[in-house]
């Protein structure tokens, strides 16, 4: 670790406090249709596909309607991208000759892309055409994101209504999102891109002569325009295979510290959002303050721990004084990569600018239980919010145990309904983690797509898991997915996904329909140390007592095995 690189992560910190509170203001106007400084531009065109749609943007729904809308919504999108990815061969813009995708990759990259997971079974530059990744993926991009934060909207306004039995329109939600929020960032961004070095072309691939005399073909394409909406919406799917790791994707080391910026601003956000809705600023502070000590924890151990060098190495006599760079861009190091990597997988971004594999045990961990946590710090847009605040309702809960008093969580009363929600959704992750990854470790057609053996085949294995039912989307690599990866990691997207989103519309719809309580003497205060210390805490227990032992299986055993000299 230097001073250079804590340089360079408190300047990221610095830049998140400062976005913070203006795009919280931002997405507020956009969940509350206030006018914007978008409006006079865009609020024709806004009106226009309200009326090409038939939907009435008075008319509010529901948690149960606007529910049934995210889910048909989700239909068509999978419909719609599966008959894409299949058909591709006989589609538009493939001026490579892209062949045909299997069904079992088509369901997966289909189901993957609606849940905004963008886990990625393939190589996107040798697989999929132009017509594909534009049309089928970065469209989903787009969407996938929004309806998460849509989510987020209809979530909060749970909380900040009053004896309502409504949440807000899904269609009016899913639109402003996009059309206000979205589609201008995304065109801003994309030609920052553009200006850095990152690709953006219809033309074929590029063939070179290298030094030694042999022809290289260098796969070239849309590449800014799906970038930044994969870093914005935490989507993560690269257009490249090695993802961010690519120097087309992230040729600068500016464009790797705006790529992190991308993936925690919406999120970041969001913590604001949701205190302006509130009627109290400091309960998003709060929540944001509690996100930012759990995400500077897991930037410590990543840097701490691929700054000592492989102790295979160091005991040949090989000097470790620039720590463990196996597996990283030397373009970055690894502050920059303990940055990345912490970010990506504290947000369901799933982008990556190193090799999750070649970390130390201790280092691959992190990532790995960032995701398990539920990825709910700064997390996925929408997804992240909604997430952390399950989490505070369990905190407020215990609290409430502790002395004897109705738990109450910003005036509302969180009794018998809310709490049975709020465990089905964070249990529903862990079941599908856990119960897949048992079934895979000893089974052939999951076995034989490993790469290593033991403890870090294990890892491997769980990670895959983890990542899917997290929505993230990243690897540890080493995995060679076949057609029971692509199947039963699909499935787990899919619970991680709805099985989070539906119970947390419940809770949204019980809650808007119960009147405020006024504070009294013995309400415990959601905006102090007290409760940020609270909530960390049941997280850090809940997750502990939940995958310690599965990590216990995986890269803790391998840390020790590695000190003693042992490899897998």
């Amino acid at each position: 670790m230097t001073l250079n690189g804590w340089i360079q992560i408190a300047l990221f910190c610095a830049i998140i406090i400062a976005i913070t509170r203006p795009l919280g203001g931002f997405l507020t106007s956009i969940a509350t249709g206030s006018r914007n400084f978008l409006t006079p531009v865009l609020g024709p065109i806004e009106r226009a596909i309200y009326w090409l749609a038939g939907v009435r943007p008075d008319q509010e729904q529901r948690w149960t309607t606007y529910a049934v809308a995210m889910l048909v919504f989700k239909i068509f999108c999978f419909l719609f991208v599966y008959a894409i990815l299949r058909l591709q061969v006989f589609l538009p813009l493939n001026p490579t000759g892209k062949g045909e995708i299997t069904p079992d990759l088509a369901y997966n990259t289909a189901v993957s892309f609606l849940t905004n997971t963008n886990w990625q079974s393939y190589g996107g530059e040798s697989t999929m055409s132009y017509f594909s990744q534009m049309v089928a993926l970065t469209v989903q991009n787009f969407t996938s994101a929004a309806a998460g934060i849509a989510i987020a909207f209809a979530f909060v306004r749970g909380f900040s209504r009053k004896q309502s039995s409504q949440i807000g329109n899904f269609w009016v939600d899913l639109t402003r999102v996009i059309l206000y929020g979205m589609l201008p960032l995304c065109i801003i961004f994309s030609l920052v891109l553009v200006w850095q070095g990152v690709p953006q072309t219809l033309g074929g691939s590029v063939d070179a002569m290298t030094l030694e005399g042999v022809k290289q073909t260098i796969a070239v394409g849309p590449v800014a325009t799906q970038e930044v909406i994969k870093m914005l919406g935490t989507n993560g799917g690269g257009f490249f295979n090695a993802n961010s790791a690519h120097p087309f994707e992230n040729p600068t080391v500016l464009v790797n510290l705006l790529q992190v910026i991308f993936i925690f601003s919406l999120g970041a956000g969001l913590t604001n959002f949701f205190g302006r809705m509130v009627g109290s600023e400091k309960q998003g502070w709060a929540i944001f303050s509690a996100m930012g000590l759990l995400f500077l924890a897991g930037v410590f151990v990543i840097y701490w721990s691929e700054g000592h060098a492989n102790p295979l190495l160091t005991a040949l006599g090989m000097d470790g004084s620039l720590g463990n760079m196996e597996g990283k861009e030397v373009r970055f190091g690894i502050a920059q990569t303990a940055l990345f990597s912490t970010a990506t997988t504290d947000a369901s971004c799933g982008a990556v600018d190193a090799m999750f594999d070649s970390f130390l045990p201790l280092g691959g961990m992190i990532p790995m239980l960032n995701i398990m946590l539920g990825e709910i710090i700064f997390g996925g847009v929408g997804s992240g919010l909604y997430g952390f605040v399950l989490f505070a309702i369990v905190a407020v809960f215990v609290a409430g145990l502790m002395v004897g008093r109705t738990p109450e969580y910003l005036g509302k009363k969180i009794e018998a309904r809310e709490v049975k929600m709020t465990m089905l959704a964070i249990l529903s992750l862990p079941l599908v983690m856990l119960g897949f990854t048992a079934i895979a470790v000893v089974v052939d057609a999951g076995t034989s797509a490993l790469s290593a053996s033991g403890p870090h085949g294990f890892s491997e294995a769980l990670y895959a898991y983890v990542s899917a039912a997290g929505n993230n989307g990243s690897a540890f690599a080493g995995l060679t997915a076949n057609m029971f990866w692509n199947t039963t990691l699909g499935i787990g997207m899919m619970i991680g996904r709805f099985f989070v989103i539906i119970p947390a519309l419940a809770i949204a719809g019980s809650m808007a329909a119960k009147k405020t309580v006024p504070p009294s003497a013995g309400t415990f205060p959601t905006d102090g140390p007290m409760f940020v210390g609270l909530v960390i805490g049941v997280i850090l227990i809940v997750g502990g007592l939940t995958f310690f032992p599965a990590l216990a299986l995986g890269p803790i055993v391998e840390h020790f095995a590695l000190a003693a000299g042992t490899t897998y």
